[in-house]
């Protein structure tokens, strides 16, 4: 590993190149602004990644000729960009990524990481995004690294040997964080109702935001509860010092809180920082319904713009705009339908914040289906909870516009009737 300056360590990027950018929290901003600065000597170069934080300007029109990204996930910093086509947009399973970088589908020439310090040993980590991360560290040409002793020290499979690492430039930022807006009412309601559906003993599956939290807040009684999830946030660090999540009846990991990558505060940072309770894992396993189904009761809490009257659920675009992407919802829907007792739960608002309903007679003209109808078991909103599996379209219509928003329910009556002949109550 040598130490150089961020312009130096970036010299090793060639026109041509595919380029990995490190993901969420874990974005490091320093190489990617010393990337962009050589927009003008460089042609073609690929850029892919996940969701990242700050800066993307290697989207902007001006560098065209210069950088082209293929997203992996579309994050607000490229989702206009996705939108205008000066990027493109890879639809996978989150848990598929990996093989894409090792199976050569994807070759990497260059990873950028963000790595915690060189440990006595000579290993860094890869913090609070192992995920893909892991993957692309071993099998690009080139790493460099930027070294932040802000990075958390994390157990599992993200540890990087400084043999591995080509280049290393030195930063001292703190790693961007994400604190909790407060809860509204619909989004309380929304948790409660998942959190009946939870038992004592289940392995949890949640992510972050509005509806995660809320659901998290409603599970102070309850008691054993195991974490096998794609990421997490600060919600969880409570309900392990209550003992409300202890791992023990977990078959995978026991006692073990195992995820791929955390986006939250400097408490939860500093939470997982050296935490042999925490077990950071390569996205490949993490995301195997194999690996989840082996689990008990495996209750897997995903959301989603919109779901139609049969139980389709669009999560990835608002029409044939692209919003985020598929991301691990399927692998964990499909893990937690095979666990013994499991609960698949697609968790959302009955409307938009401009009042449109979220449940649909039909899902928009190019919106994604990002979850079947085939997978789909449970879906919540404020108003209740629908329970799908088993039962015929008909049955599914009724079930759902029963947990719409009452204003919409004469309309999406209207609808199921002059599709599936359905008489209204």
């Amino acid at each position: 590993m040598e130490w150089v300056n961020p312009s130096d360590a970036v010299s090793a990027i060639k026109s041509f190149d595919r380029v990995f950018i490190h993901g969420g929290v874990a974005t490091p901003q320093i190489l990617v602004k010393a990337m962009v600065e050589r927009a003008l000597e460089l042609r073609d170069v690929e850029i892919v990644h996940l969701h990242t934080e700050g800066d993307a300007s290697y989207v902007d029109p001006k560098y065209s000729t210069s950088f082209h990204t293929n997203a992996l996930f579309v994050g607000g910093n490229v989702r206009q960009a996705v939108a205008n086509g000066q990027a493109d947009y890879i639809p996978v399973f989150l848990s598929e990524v990996p093989g894409l970088f090792r199976k050569k589908i994807l070759p990497l020439d260059i990873a950028l990481v963000q790595v915690s310090p060189p440990d006595k040993h000579g290993y860094c980590s890869l913090g609070v995004s192992v995920d893909v991360a892991s993957a692309a560290v071993h099998t690009a040409v080139t790493v460099i690294a930027q070294v932040n002793p802000h990075m958390p020290r994390t157990h599992g499979d993200g540890l990087i040997h400084i043999s591995q690492i080509r280049y290393a430039i030195e930063s001292n930022d703190p790693i961007p964080e994400m604190h909790q807006h407060e809860l509204t009412e619909i989004e309380l309601t929304i948790g409660k109702h998942c959190a009946e559906l939870i038992d004592d003993g289940a392995t949890l599956q949640t992510g972050i935001g509005a509806i995660p939290d809320a659901v998290l807040s409603s599970l102070t009684s309850h008691k054993n509860l195991g974490v096998h999830t794609e990421m997490f946030s600060d919600g969880i660090i409570s309900l392990i010092e209550r003992g409300v999540i202890n791992g023990s009846r977990k078959r995978v990991h026991p006692g073990k809180i195992v995820s791929g990558f955390v986006m939250g505060t400097r408490q939860l940072y500093d939470f997982i920082d050296d935490n042999p309770l925490i077990s950071m894992l390569d996205i490949e396993y993490v995301n195997d319904t194999a690996v989840i189904r082996r689990n008990p009761k495996v209750t897997a809490i995903n959301s989603a713009i919109e779901v139609d009257l049969t139980g389709q659920v669009c999560a990835d675009s608002v029409g044939t705009r692209l919003y985020s992407g598929v991301g691990g919802q399927m692998d964990f829907i499909r893990g937690a339908s095979l666990s013994d007792g499991g609960k698949p739960i697609i968790a959302l608002p009955s409307r938009t914040q401009k009042g449109e309903s979220r449940i649909v007679a039909f899902l928009k003209q190019g919106a994604g289906v990002v979850t079947t109808r085939a997978h789909v078991h449970y879906v919540v909103t404020e108003h209740g909870v629908a329970y799908l599996y088993g039962k015929n379209l008909r049955e599914r219509a009724r079930a759902l516009i029963n947990i719409s928003h009452p204003d919409d329910r004469e309309m999406l009556e209207k609808t199921a009737h002059e599709r599936f002949k359905i008489i209204p109550d």
